[in-house]
């Protein structure tokens, strides 16, 4: 399904539309040219925390945005595109790789990714719930559930590596994350349905 920023309300939480905001920056810097700075300074001139009447989502703006969480998370997003993509193909499908995923997609997960690996960061269900509502912002189909899946199974291998990290073990290999284990199964059908909705785009 196409993505719309038509579904996003303009009366959302300014921590949750600077989530939104970082997801269209992300967007635009990765289709772009633009550096995560020159992009950021055109949100804070242009486009967050207007009050002007009749400036709305529908116009491209993004009223009430916390500035500061958008411009952190924006740039470290950027930064750490890299390091997104890795943890990304651990968790998807094998017939599934990151450059597939529909670009604001590939955009949401590297800032929820980001903010999920932040220090201090609020609690995962917190953030996994987040970018939940971001999703459902932009789209209408079957994207929110692998959203869902992808985000809950990178929080999982995080918790899984601190835990052996701080108790000196061997890793060991999940269930949820073995070949035929649920949260991989579950990846895999909301990837196919995800993969219908878009009529089979590349």
């Amino acid at each position: 399904m196409a993505h719309s920023d038509d579904r996003l309300s303009p009366a959302m939480r300014p921590r949750t539309a600077a989530r939104v905001a970082a997801v269209q920056a992300v967007f635009q810097i990765e289709q772009g040219n633009d550096t995560a700075d020159s992009v950021i300074i055109q949100f804070v001139q242009h486009r967050l925390g207007t009050t002007l009447a009749g400036e709305t989502f529908d116009d491209g703006f993004i009223p009430e945005a916390d500035v500061t969480l958008f411009t952190r998370l924006t740039r470290q997003a950027e930064a750490g595109t890299e390091h997104v993509y890795e943890l990304l193909a651990e968790v998807l499908p094998p017939t599934w790789p990151v450059k597939r995923l529909d670009p604001v997609l590939r955009s949401l997960f590297a800032v929820a990714i980001t903010e999920m690996e932040e220090k201090g960061a609020p609690p995962v269900n917190v953030i996994i719930n987040e970018y939940l509502d971001v999703a459902h912002g932009f789209f209408s189909g079957d994207e929110p559930k692998l959203v869902n899946g992808v985000l809950d199974a990178v929080a999982k291998r995080r918790a899984a590596t601190t835990q052996d990290t701080a108790s000196h073990e061997e890793p060991q290999v999940t269930a949820e994350l073995s070949e035929d284990g649920p949260a991989d199964h579950a990846l895999t059908e909301a990837a196919a349905e995800t993969d219908h909705s878009h009529d089979g785009q590349a």
